[in-house]
């Protein structure tokens, strides 16, 4: 489970600084900014089109046009189902029903009480038998309803 840095726009800035040289710095600049804080917040998206020469719509275009963006705190566990044609071909759209029934939130939200943040991913390449999923990072395959349940409760501990 990742731990993050709070948020702090002097660390943001400094952030920021550190890639802004780059060519195409938006997406460097804003993983960077995800990877400490955990999302990106949306006071930051004037200090990165500041530092960029770019127009707030567009970084919060690129924020939002990426679904990786979190744009809020995500819970302490993050579990991820692949939502591509293959797994849904071989059953993910009843998991992620299943998923989005038990914790009381749709795909993308996080529980009210912090713990899980289930999303959407496309393409673990493990789709061949089985839907696949991730929690907090590791890749898990051939998910089927018993070993969601599995993993729902790993989360919700």
């Amino acid at each position: 489970m990742p731990t993050y840095e709070p948020w702090s726009s002097e660390r943001a800035a400094d952030i920021i600084r550190q890639h802004a040289d780059r060519p195409g710095a938006t997406l460097p600049i804003l993983h960077a900014l995800q990877a400490a804080f955990g999302y990106v917040p949306e006071q930051v998206v004037p200090m990165v089109a500041d530092a960029l020469n770019l127009s707030r719509a567009e970084v919060h275009g690129v924020v939002t046009f990426y679904h990786d963006f979190r744009r809020e705190p995500a819970g302490r566990h993050v579990l991820k189902l692949c939502r591509a044609e293959a797994c849904q071909a071989m059953g993910s759209d009843a998991l992620a029903a299943r998923a989005e029934a038990r914790l009381g939130v749709k795909l993308g939200e996080t529980t009210p009480d912090g713990r899980v943040t289930v999303e959407a991913i496309y393409c673990l390449g493990l789709c061949a038998c089985a839907p696949s999923a991730m929690l907090d990072g590791e890749v898990v395959g051939r998910v089927d309803a018993a070993r969601l349940d599995g993993l729902l409760s790993e989360a919700q501990r």
